[in-house]
């Protein structure tokens, strides 16, 4: 209730207010340390920031970047940002006060013309899941300015499962070995540009299903390389939903990307880029409206303004990836016309014999279980169009996103192998199905 409040120490029948105690120094493992130390900069730098102007005042922790348009108002912000901490009671070490290039700041290198991560040490030979996560945790800091997507990475993260005892022995695979020299190799290569605010911001999606990433950049036509890398955006190692529509995939980018934009320069994207390559064809406009009415994911993405994308992409030797999305999906909205087979899938066990009767495998597991299991059979043996009335909704709706999917891995192997032959099959399957849920266990309508 108070700026680094500790405690408070009640007074023998409450004669006097109590005593209130707070912290001069902030605490080591305190959990809101952080979060005071943060406050408390951002009190004590705030009178400076508004008389600042167009200088520019970030600070994070302990450790304070001040930028500037000339030599002279940098020597001025400068100062009154000493003079406001010292008059707070914190002690300045001029040693750390780096007035000259190169500039080091949070993990970057910043020069008169270009911003690089700084050198890591990179730990080649972890042996323990300790030296895993802190290897894992140093990479996160560069990872956004490296171009190195979630697929490059993935064996690397694949290494921390199994085991929760931080000394447990590990040891890199030569797939892994291989992921941390592309690692090292970006860092001494890539570089990150300037943001320039006369120029838009416009973002792109690259990479291909499921593995998709973004790039948030300026394009100066002036400029030689017209291309200027601002950030990559990609998505984490392990997916929020168990199954993930491409439609959805792209909308979560864009929506990332949005909040992203917003905490940068506090703008939204001027073009946001989609080069989208269908089964059929090129990617139209007539393709793209279809593609927004059918997605609500995709039409809160964009905030309503579906015309600030482009089916197309700037003309880059980056930019030469196109990733695969069908908007014509096989599954019905609506129930088909019926066949003159009037085939129908029954399953049963036998209470005598304990015995799936019909086509039906044993499945181990709870009743939806089961029923996933003969959706799927159904799905093997049927290439006709077909009608499918479940009593599971969760059966119903894993079956309605399940075409072109994306998998998330799932700890229970059988439910697992499931879900992957489903989405093979139901991606796979050329003629259109209809799936629909009903409560055979209420006496309730519906």
């Amino acid at each position: 209730d108070a700026p680094q409040f500790t405690f408070s120490v009640p007074s023998i029948n409450r004669k006097a207010p109590w005593r209130r105690y707070h912290w001069k120094v902030l605490p080591q493992g305190m959990k809101n340390s952080p979060t005071i130390c943060q406050w408390m900069r951002r009190r004590q730098l705030s009178p400076v920031r508004t008389k600042a102007g167009e200088a520019i005042i970030i600070h994070y922790m302990d450790d304070v970047l001040v930028c500037a348009l000339d030599d002279n108002m940098l020597t001025q912000v400068l100062e009154e940002t000493i003079t406001a901490l010292t008059a707070a009671g914190f002690e300045l070490q001029q040693e750390k006060v780096q007035r000259m290039p190169p500039w080091r700041y949070l993990g970057l290198e910043i020069s008169k013309r270009t911003i690089t991560p700084q050198k890591l040490v990179i730990n080649n030979r972890p042996r323990t899941l300790r030296d895993l996560q802190q290897l894992c945790g140093s990479l996160n800091w560069v990872w956004t300015w490296l171009g190195l997507t979630t697929e490059n990475l993935a064996l690397l993260f694949n290494l921390l499962k199994g085991g929760e005892e931080l000394d447990s022995p590990r040891g890199l695979t030569q797939e892994a070995q291989q992921a941390l020299e592309k690692v090292q190799l970006a860092m001494s290569s890539w570089q990150a540009h300037r943001c320039w605010p006369d120029l838009p911001f416009n973002f792109i999606i690259l990479g291909k299903l499921p593995h998709l990433h973004g790039l948030i950049f300026h394009w100066d036509k002036d400029q030689k390389d017209p291309l200027l890398i601002i950030e990559w955006m990609f998505f984490g190692h392990q997916m929020s939903k168990s199954i993930t529509k491409p439609q959805e995939l792209m909308a979560q980018m864009i929506s990332e990307a949005g909040i992203r934009m917003q905490l940068l320069v506090g703008c939204e994207f001027t073009h946001i880029h989609v080069p989208i390559k269908l089964s059929t064809g090129r990617f139209t406009n007539e393709a793209l409206e279809q593609l927004l009415s059918e997605n609500e994911m995709l039409q809160f993405a964009l905030d309503s303004d579906p015309e600030k994308i482009l089916i197309h992409c700037p003309g880059h030797k980056l930019f030469t990836s196109e990733f695969n999305l069908i908007p014509k999906e096989k599954q019905s909205h609506k129930p088909l016309k019926g066949r003159r087979s009037h085939k129908s899938v029954m399953t049963w066990k036998d209470p005598q014999t304990q015995q799936w009767e019909t086509d039906v495998e044993i499945v181990e597991g709870s009743p939806q279980v089961a029923e996933l299991a003969t959706v799927v059979r159904v799905f093997e043996r049927f290439s006709e169009p077909i009608n499918i009335v479940t009593d599971s909704a969760y059966v119903a709706g894993v079956v309605s996103r399940a075409e072109n999917a994306v998998l998330k891995k799932v700890s229970n192997t059988v439910i697992f192998n499931l879900l992957s032959k489903l989405i093979h099959l139901v991606s796979h399957q050329e003629q259109p199905y209809y799936i629909m849920h009903v409560r055979s266990h209420t006496d309730l309508p519906g």
